[in-house]
């Protein structure tokens, strides 16, 4: 978000940065308003003020994470596409796996936590979910695939499959099955249907 020390943000980017740190390690019904306002150091009637109920800084941290990988699909459009840039966007998915701190996936992790489709929270992870199969399809139908919009499904399900077992079992091997998983996908010739 920024790389100016916390105490030096505005009292409502202050709280984003410490929500962003303790939703993303400790879950979001976990962490309490109270918890909030103490270590981003600012009063109750100071939260009201920005965001006045914690799902609105709950929404309000999922569209920033999601400001933030969108920001870097962008910075990788503009100098690769297609089959390039989805085998770099999925590489993404496996260096993330592969961090120290890495607890799973921010989006899937509110939508276990908020089912209701209907919520704010859902809507935002929703939509994020909708911006990520919208820009593989776009790439896989750039890459000449037959079938982008089956493709984009695919890879988004090994999105999500590699985030969840990249919080269970060991990244490494996540993080590698994804790679040949995703190459194998690009790479398979198109399915031709059996003569009649």
């Amino acid at each position: 978000m920024t790389s100016r020390p916390k105490q030096e943000l505005h009292p409502r980017d202050r709280l984003l940065a410490t929500a962003s740190e303790l939703f993303y390690a400790h879950g979001l019904h976990t962490v309490g308003v109270d918890r909030l306002v103490s270590e981003a150091k600012v009063t109750r009637a100071t939260f009201y003020r920005h965001f006045p109920a914690k799902e609105d800084l709950i929404v309000a941290y999922l569209r920033s994470r999601s400001a933030e990988i969108r920001g870097a699909v962008a910075r990788t459009l503009t100098e690769i596409r297609g089959r390039e840039a989805l085998l770099r966007i999925m590489n993404f998915i496996g260096e993330d796996v592969s961090r120290a701190d890495f607890r799973g996936c921010a989006f899937l992790n509110a939508a276990a936590e908020y089912p209701d489709p209907a919520h704010p929270v859902r809507r935002a992870v929703e939509e994020h979910h909708a911006w990520f199969l919208q820009t593989l399809r776009e790439q896989a139908a750039e890459a000449g695939h037959p079938d982008p919009d089956h493709t984009a499904r695919a890879l988004a399900l090994l999105r999500d499959g590699a985030l969840a077992g990249g919080a269970l079992g060991n990244p490494a091997e996540v993080r590698e099955t994804l790679t040949k998983a995703v190459d194998d996908l690009l790479t398979r010739p198109p399915a031709t249907p059996d003569a009649a």
